[in-house]
């Protein structure tokens, strides 16, 4: 499994001192991002495959991929 670059920030921001309020805001804002980045993954996906399809460089067995489906084979 792959860590995103949101996984990475987030692991580097848990050594900072945050007081419990702090805490609660920062995961409330993580996980928003988390779900904005894998909204994008999936959205570049999917634009991926329209295009590749439209130019023909992508295999026909590669066609029934969805980026949901990506982003859960690659980062879960």
């Amino acid at each position: 499994m792959k860590q995103t670059a949101v996984d990475w920030f987030a692991s580097k921001l848990m050594y900072l001192k945050m007081n419990p309020k702090e805490v609660f805001e920062f995961v409330g804002w993580l996980e928003e991002a988390k779900e904005m980045e894998k909204e994008q993954i999936e959205d570049a996906y999917d634009s991926g495959q329209v295009l590749g399809l439209y130019l023909g460089s992508i295999n026909e067995d590669e066609t029934d991929q969805t980026g949901e489906i990506f982003y859960q084979e690659k980062y879960k």
